[in-house]
């Protein structure tokens, strides 16, 4: 019984020891510190948004004015997306249809990272 006594009193002082008003305040009395801004080593690549202008096959699906690499790719997802030219038991293959068959080189079908290896043909 000695042995419970000595164990709760135990806990009891351990309890009052983390909730000592001294300790609050020291930790209330630091100065806080401000984030440091990180300074991005890394700068966009200016070739991604220079303009580029889709032959007449690609400017059937995206458009004919010119326009960075990034809108093409986003237009023609949109493109694949709203036609739904994606096979539907391998999402990375693309069906082609009417319009995208000549930027797909003639293939009624092609992977998705192949694409855009097709897609740069397109472009001046």
């Amino acid at each position: 019984m000695a042995k419970a006594a000595k164990k709760s009193a135990a806990k009891k002082s351990a309890k009052k020891k983390a909730t000592k008003p001294a300790a609050r305040k020291s930790a209330a009395k630091k100065p806080a510190r401000k984030a440091a801004k990180k300074k991005s080593t890394r700068k966009p690549n200016a070739a991604f948004m220079a303009p580029v202008t889709p032959d007449a096959s690609l400017s059937e699906v995206v458009g004919s004015k010119p326009m960075p690499r990034t809108e093409i790719t986003k237009r023609l997802w949109a493109y694949i997306k709203r036609n739904g030219l994606q096979d539907s038991k391998n999402r990375r293959m693309i069906n082609a249809d009417a319009s995208l068959k000549p930027v797909f080189g003639g293939k009624s079908a092609v992977n998705m990272f192949e694409m855009t290896k097709l897609v740069s043909k397109h472009v001046k």
